[in-house]
């Protein structure tokens, strides 16, 4: 489940909708934000599938004039470390002037058929700050299909500190749209903002 919108009282209703662990994930925001004005925000819900047990997470991704927040949430079962249950909240603080990129990928069924404004059936955001990097490295090779000779390695580095998928078929139409209204708010911000010096 996926809500978006513009104002600090919408926010705080999106996290109560959400259900999860409501109290505890809008304290964590609300104290990040702190006194900004919320410019647009995205809360996403996620059940996922570990082996035997169903975790839940929650992403809380907030747009103010100066900064990108993002905080999530984990639930945890009673383990070794701790007799009940418990949650993790994390959240990070980035100037818009550190973000990188903002990559935005749709999945569309049908693309022959392709309508302008025809909502996609899956889109994945990717939030780049530089706090973490992937780096994809292979084996450099010539033309020669008979060379035997240590040619090095070839790769690619690609900043990916945040990505989050929403699909129509597991989140609904409406949580693909706010996902789309959020990535455009924060690709213009960020286009507005002057990079550092």
């Amino acid at each position: 489940m996926a809500k978006t919108g513009t104002t600090t009282q919408g926010l705080r209703a999106a996290i109560e909708r959400s259900g999860y662990y409501p109290t505890l994930v809008a304290e964590a925001v609300q104290a990040a934000v702190g006194g900004e004005p919320v410019t647009s925000y995205l809360v996403h819900q996620e059940t996922t599938f570990d082996a035997n047990e169903v975790r839940r997470h929650v992403t809380v991704l907030v747009l103010t004039g100066t900064r990108f927040i993002v905080s999530h949430t984990d639930e945890q079962a009673a383990d070794a470390t701790s007799p009940s249950p418990y949650a993790t909240t994390s959240t990070e603080s980035v100037k818009l002037s550190r973000i990188s990129s903002v990559v935005l990928s749709r999945v569309v069924a049908n693309p022959e058929s392709y309508t302008p404004g025809r909502l996609p059936r899956e889109v994945v955001l990717t939030i780049g700050w530089g706090a973490v990097a992937r780096l994809d490295l292979e084996p450099a090779a010539c033309g020669d299909p008979n060379c035997e000779a240590d040619h090095g390695y070839t790769g690619s580095s690609t900043a990916d500190d945040l990505s989050l998928r929403v699909s129509e078929a597991g989140d609904g139409p409406d949580s693909v749209r706010e996902t789309l209204t959020f990535a455009q708010a924060l690709s213009e911000a960020t286009a507005a903002t002057p990079a550092p010096r």
